[in-house]
């Protein structure tokens, strides 16, 4: 009787362990810089002969000043620059923000396809479905963070997390 009993506490604690490390799991593609929180990092993979590629994730500010994404570096491009894509008129333009994005205190920013994000130019290779991609970034008053974009199919709108 003693060794079932064994086996089944065992059993029990098992099972409680792996819930345990569900939420660190499911939480591994967020990032903390000091108020900062940037979450859900991603990318789209990219055509063989594609030079460019776009950057998407969330900062959250919860702190009580603003901060500034103002660059980005990457070792998967030339170069890389924080966008934004608007509509003029009847026609869809996208620009560097030269000073870069502003993160208001207690705000959340959503960098996204469609929006503000992150612009890969000169790729030195495809981005790849299910690849990452490492990118810093770079805020006026939190500092530098490295990140890595989690690469999803071609042409996909929304992350799957």
């Amino acid at each position: 009787m003693l060794p079932l009993r064994v086996s089944v506490s065992l059993a029990t604690l098992l099972a409680v362990a792996g819930l345990l490390f569900v939420p660190v799991i499911a939480r591994a593609h967020d990032y903390k810089l000091g108020t900062l929180e940037i979450s859900h990092p991603w990318t789209r993979a990219t055509p063989p002969s594609a030079q460019a590629g776009g950057g998407f994730l969330t900062v959250t500010n919860k702190g009580t000043t603003p901060d500034r994404l103002v660059a980005a570096r990457s070792g998967a491009s030339d170069k890389v620059e924080i966008h934004e894509m608007k509509m003029d008129g009847n026609v869809m333009r996208m620009r560097e923000l030269e000073k870069g994005l502003e993160i208001p205190a207690g705000a959340t920013v959503m960098l996204k396809p469609g929006g503000f994000h992150i612009m890969f130019m000169g790729l030195k290779a495809p981005f790849a479905k299910d690849a990452k991609v490492p990118v810093t970034l770079v805020f006026e008053k939190a500092g530098s963070l490295d990140v890595e974009l989690a690469v999803e199919a071609l042409g996909t709108a929304a992350p799957k997390h």
